[in-house]
């Protein structure tokens, strides 16, 4: 099968924070792909922006090796490669001064009807900054979108503060925050599966859906990452973002059409439906921890004060907690929710456990009857799998045996496909908001997260510790066991 590509409008890509780490793994890989496959015009110009002095050449030569380290040797062709690095340019901008800023109008100023997406890979700190010397240089126009990553503030207030100073550049149809989950392509086939088959819908509730999983699993530590990470923490690093929008996908109505307000204004009516957890329910359905030195894949690994360097931290690293949306649709199935660094696997998958049946026919010999079970995993290996009972083959009775339907996209659909960053850019061009945050939705998680911190703030508790290489701290197993259930096992 082979994927039709769908060429854009030409447009100017302006990457703010151009030479850093984002911006070397996927956004000029992300670019060079579409390029590859035909997606990009010959118009399209791509400028990179930081505050350091450099040359066109030397940027060119930033961006060539980092297609050198993340694009697979067999995806990387040498004809093509030139034609990306000539769309290349630079420009040091000094994102806090007033160096720069007029140099970037000078190369915008020649194609003033052209598309341009101003992508903010920085410091969320700067996006205010930046914006308002965009509109006071003049080179936000109506054809202008700018790109803004995650996380939208610390907390309720000052996300509303991040979203005042970039909507007092650019107005909401503009902004696109960017959650690279939603780009996944099982995240999007989970609306495909829900509402372009007949199967599923008509069991999607709480009579039938027993309770829900997702997890967001890593096996690396914060890496590089330590400094910004002991500010945030788990809960505002994955679940407030990612791990939420995931939950709106499996919980929302069917949207009237895939028209982007239709499908947050969805999202919206879940997020304000989550049950409130605060200081009386906090310690009972949350729990949070923090990994300690043990072993990984690559061997001895360290501890998170290790890795920080301090001797104390009350950051999280895990995550898990029992969510609940108080609708006619949801009421009594509770929605599990974890994540955290430095665990068995790295794995990022959504599971629908589905009620047992209320009655079984068959004698004690044919064997127990397992739930069935959707699973849509995300990463690694990108699939969906359904579990369903049948006879086990042979002669000696009946004998019954769960087994998966699994479809692999990297076994049915062959040909690459491209990844989350690629597809959300392409649709930043095409002024497709469907799969970006509306400004509304960020509030709202906010809304239902702040309560969550004040409450841990408020008990004093220090994380609870677990060894890295593990599934977490052994109170998550507890926290869902409670309930009579237990943890996916191919997640666990």
């Amino acid at each position: 099968m082979v994927s039709r590509v769908i060429t854009v409008d030409p447009f100017d890509f302006v990457a703010f924070g151009g030479t850093g780490d984002l911006a070397r793994r996927k956004l000029l890989p992300g670019l060079y792909h579409r390029d590859r496959v035909g997606q990009i015009p010959d118009e399209t110009r791509i400028l990179g922006v930081a505050r350091a002095e450099m040359t066109e050449e030397a940027f060119r030569a930033f961006a060539r090796e980092a297609l050198d380290a993340h694009v697979p040797e067999h995806e990387r062709d040498e004809a093509v490669i030139e034609r990306f690095v000539a769309r290349l340019s630079y420009v040091a901008v000094d994102a806090t001064g007033e160096r720069g800023w007029a140099d970037l109008a000078a190369f915008l100023s020649t194609r003033p009807e052209c598309i341009r997406v101003f992508y903010l890979a920085t410091s969320p700190d700067l996006f205010g900054g930046i914006c308002d010397r965009l509109k006071a240089s003049g080179v936000v126009t109506p054809c202008s979108r700018v790109v803004v990553e995650k996380p939208i503030g610390k907390s309720l207030a000052s996300a509303r503060a991040v979203n005042a100073a970039v909507g007092a550049a650019f107005d909401e149809a503009q902004i696109f925050r960017i959650d690279h989950y939603l780009g996944k392509e099982t995240v999007q086939n989970l609306m495909a599966l829900r509402f372009a088959n007949s199967l599923f819908e008509p069991l999607w509730n709480a009579a039938h859906i027993d309770y829900v999983q997702i997890t967001a699993a890593e096996s690396l530590g914060v890496e590089g990452r330590a400094g910004y990470y002991d500010g945030a923490g788990a809960l505002r690093d994955m679940v407030q973002n990612h791990l939420l929008q995931l939950l709106c996908l499996v919980a929302m109505e069917p949207p009237a059409t895939l028209d982007a307000d239709a499908v947050r204004d969805e999202k919206l009516k879940v997020l304000k439906s989550l049950k409130p957890i605060g200081p009386a329910d906090v310690d009972r359905v949350t729990v949070r921890g923090q990994y300690e030195k043990g072993a990984s894949a690559e061997g001895a690994v360290a501890g998170y004060l290790e890795e920080l360097g301090k001797p104390t931290s009350n950051t999280e690293t895990f995550v898990a907690l029992k969510a609940e949306v108080e609708n006619w649709r949801w009421a009594g199935t509770p929605f599990y929710l974890r994540s955290g660094k430095r665990l068995a696997d790295r794995v990022s998958e959504i599971v629908v456990s589905f009620r047992p049946i209320p009655h079984s026919v068959f004698d004690a010999a044919a064997g127990p009857i397992r739930r069935n079970e959707l699973v849509i995993r995300l990463q690694p290996d990108e699939g969906v799998k359904l579990s369903l009972m049948i006879k086990d083959p042979g002669p000696g009775g009946m004998r019954l045996k769960s087994v998966p339907l699994d479809m692999s996209f990297a076994e049915t659909f062959a040909e690459r496909h491209a990844d989350a960053y690629e597809r959300l850019i392409m649709d930043v061009v095409r002024g497709n908001q469907t799969l970006f945050m509306r400004r509304d939705e960020v509030e709202a998680a906010w809304t239902w997260i702040d309560p969550i911190l004040e409450a841990w703030a408020a008990s004093g508790d220090a994380p609870k510790p677990y060894r890295s290489g593990t599934w977490g701290p052994s109170a998550a197993v507890a926290l869902i066991e409670r309930d009579g259930r237990a943890w996916h096992e191919d997640g666990a």
